[in-house]
């Protein structure tokens, strides 16, 4: 690819800073992602994570520098467009009092109808895929406000998956379910990156789910880039002793085949 002048990066985001008010959150942040990998964006509290999806998004507008997404300015495409490129997960989503899971998901399908007009047999396929995908066939009937917050947030995840955009992006998409529900989730999105080509880019705070399912990891710290790069690269002891402030081991765990964390839990 790198011999291909026609090539384009999926993002290109180029000397990028965002504030709050009078408060700086990212400072000239340079990033270029590229399709069909799964990235991994780390770092601590109130670092910037969430505010460089929002950015990626289009959710929130930069106030220096420029954001490309697929060789066109970020703000240039209308918000169908983008709902139709880019699926959020976000830490948290309103799924209100009056909304079965079957129509949360069914949302996922809004950007792809035609306004006025009744989901078609293929909206429905994917609202029935993304429900099976994720285990949740059995709650469709279900209205929002009985379930708990884990059922809400494999619906929200389903929700993505029948947008079927190219671009999944996951905000601690799984900080609310259990062992079980977050290795279902890690690995249909790892699936969509292997077998579809799609693009996933997460924020994570657990490293060893980042250590294992991320082709490239982004560290985050102070509104900067700290470091980005192969997983196997820049998943170091160096690195999160540097961004985190902490002790730790990085080793190849031969039970998952995947560089795995150890911290250091108390002073030796």
């Amino acid at each position: 690819m790198s011999n291909n002048a026609s090539y384009t990066p999926l993002f290109d985001i180029k000397d990028v800073s965002f504030a709050y008010g009078t408060t700086p959150v990212l400072h000239d942040v340079n990033l270029t992602l590229q399709p069909g990998k799964f990235y991994g964006v780390i770092g601590p509290n109130g670092c910037g994570k969430t505010t460089l999806l929002d950015l990626l998004t289009g959710c929130k507008k930069q106030l220096t520098g420029t954001v490309v997404y697929k060789g066109k300015q970020l703000h240039t495409y209308t918000k169908k467009d983008l709902a139709q490129q880019l699926a959020l997960v976000p830490q948290e989503f309103d799924t209100g009092f009056g909304f079965t899971v079957e129509e949360i998901v069914l949302m996922g399908r809004h950007p792809h109808i035609d306004r006025f007009s009744a989901p078609s047999k293929e909206d429905w396929q994917f609202v029935d895929q993304a429900l099976e995908c994720i285990g949740i066939s059995d709650l469709r009937d279900r209205y929002t406000n009985s379930l708990s917050g884990g059922q809400k947030q494999r619906a929200v995840v389903a929700r993505a998956l029948a947008q079927n955009a190219p671009v999944l992006l996951f905000d601690e998409a799984t900080s609310s379910l259990d062992v079980k529900y977050t290795l279902q989730i890690f690995n249909v999105a790892r699936r969509l990156v292997q077998t579809e080509g799609r693009t996933v880019i997460a924020v994570i705070h657990n490293l060893n789910l980042a250590a294992a399912y991320c082709d490239q990891i982004i560290f985050m710290k102070d509104g900067e880039i700290s470091r980005h790069g192969p997983t196997g690269q820049t998943m170091t002891a160096e690195t999160i002793s540097e961004v985190f402030d902490v002790q730790a081991k990085v080793a190849l765990d031969p039970f998952n085949n995947a560089r795995q964390v150890s911290f250091q839990y108390w002073e030796q």
